[in-house]
């Protein structure tokens, strides 16, 4: 039995307590022990008193030594009527030590006089002072030796420790053994249901049944049922997830190789000799470009990992420019969208430079998106910094701003587009791209006049290991 275990603790706690209990007990007990001796010691020497203040007659030596003897004491002085007489006496070869007043005596007293008793295995003379029974005198003096006192004692605390540590042991054992059926038996019943559960979590079986009869207990097993019902229908719906996603993946890798095809043919609606078929088939190429892009992003997502950033220093002006010109050469209606930079020519900044073009690639081209959609003009800011600790970077625009559900899923995939037919995974790319960084993408504001996001980078950068999740074109 372990210390670091409950029953362990419990037994040692038990052990503990009873030694206390012990010595609370003994301790009383030996020093009233003490006093009845001693006042037996006197009752009997004034017994023997009595018995020769009756004869009037004198005694033998050998006679008082026997009424001595049988009282256990050395010399009987007894004063009444206001006299002190020495009744019996014989020959005391050693000095009074101790006198002991039973009639002046407290409980703290008798208790310190008692371990001082038991104590000291010297046979010393002491001389012990009393009432007489029946008011036969006014006092009544005896002295004797300790060492028939003290194996008294001994022997009697001997037995009651004997008999107090008997019971003690049995309270003991029968403390742990209900200790072991009230609390160590449903512990190690939710144990058991925690460590089945764990192995096969999507067994219903495993799920506890709270049966506690001690309410603590009790509302831990409901609890843990709670929580096992909630993960076992949270793993069942994770894996119809990914089973939706791998079937997803599989569609979306088909989709786009016959949507390849399409995109070949219909370029070349653009040689068409009806004009009516040359003006939709840029409509038409775009539509299906999209839906190129949809399929390779879906299948980018549903990738096994996303590489580490590979590190380096370059110019972010020459980074957002690229960026810009990209958007700019996509664009649906030609100077609707104005881009503007806020960044110092000579800010160099250390990060993966593929992976942060996609991450501004992906917030220009959706603020783009969101201005074009309605129609009026508007702009889009890439604005730039940095600090001790960290570089910044703004991407903000003028458009109509993220709708309430879209900013309330907004890096979930398939929950956070704000477009229609959209996945919603590009912000999520982008978020597990910066935080691949060691920093964090954050939606600042948006509202009716636009939206603006703050990428965060560290300069002491605490790069992540290969990730599983997200990757993008």
């Amino acid at each position: 039995m372990r210390l670091n275990t409950i029953s362990g603790r419990f037994a040692a706690l038990t052990i503990i307590f009873v030694v206390l209990a012990e010595l609370f007990i003994l301790l009383p007990a030996l020093s009233r022990f003490r006093l009845d001796f001693l006042e037996s010691r006197l009752e009997r020497a004034q017994i023997a008193s009595l018995a020769l203040l009756a004869t009037d007659e004198s005694l033998t030596s050998d006679l008082e030594s026997e009424l001595l003897q049988n009282a256990g004491v050395l010399n009987v002085v007894l004063r009444r009527d206001n006299v002190r007489q020495l009744v019996l006496s014989s020959p005391i070869r050693d000095q009074v030590s101790a006198t002991y007043d039973l009639r002046e005596e407290g409980v703290v007293q008798t208790i310190d006089d008692a371990l001082v008793t038991l104590l000291d295995d010297r046979d010393e003379t002491v001389r012990v002072i009393g009432s007489p029974v029946n008011q036969a005198g006014q006092l009544i003096e005896i002295t004797m030796k300790t060492a028939p006192l003290r194996g008294a004692m001994i022997d009697y605390g001997l037995r009651l420790l004997v008999l107090s540590a008997a019971f003690s042991i049995l309270t003991g054992i029968l403390l742990n053994i209900a200790a072991q059926r009230l609390i160590l038996v449903p512990i190690r019943r939710v144990i058991s249901h925690m460590t089945s559960y764990a192995l096969e979590p999507d067994n219903t079986r495993h799920i506890i049944t709270p049966n506690a009869r001690l309410a603590e207990l009790r509302d831990a097993e409901t609890a843990l049922e709670a929580m096992q019902k909630t993960v076992t229908s949270s793993l069942k719906q994770k894996e119809r997830m990914a089973q939706l996603g791998e079937a997803v993946a599989k569609i979306s890798h088909d989709l786009r190789n016959i949507l390849t095809t399409a995109q070949i043919f219909a370029d070349r609606l653009e040689y068409s000799a009806d004009p009516k078929v040359r003006r939709a088939a840029p409509k038409l190429v775009n539509s299906i470009s999209r839906a190129v892009n949809l399929c390779e992003t879906t299948l980018a997502f549903g990738k096994a990992e996303e590489p580490a950033p590979s590190l380096s220093r370059f110019n972010l002006t020459q980074l957002a420019a690229e960026v810009i010109e990209a958007e700019t050469l996509a664009g649906e209606a030609a100077g609707q969208v104005e881009f503007v930079t806020d960044i110092a020519p000579s800010l160099t900044i250390r990060a993966d430079r593929d992976q942060l073009y996609r991450v501004l690639a992906n917030l220009s081209r959706n603020a783009r998106q969101a201005i074009e959609g309605t129609g009026s003009p508007g702009a889009i800011e890439i604005g730039a910094g940095e600090t001790d600790s960290e570089w910044w970077i703004r991407v903000g625009d003028s458009g109509p701003g993220l709708p309430e559900k879209a900013r309330e899923y907004l890096f979930k995939p398939f929950s956070g587009s704000s477009r229609k037919g959209g996945t919603g995974l590009g912000l999520t790319i982008a978020a597990d791209l910066i935080r691949g960084h060691g920093g964090r993408l954050e939606l600042v504001r948006s509202d009716e006049e636009g939206s603006e996001f703050m990428i965060h980078i560290p300069r002491d950068m605490a790069i992540l290991p290969a990730r599983a999740g997200a990757a993008a074109r």
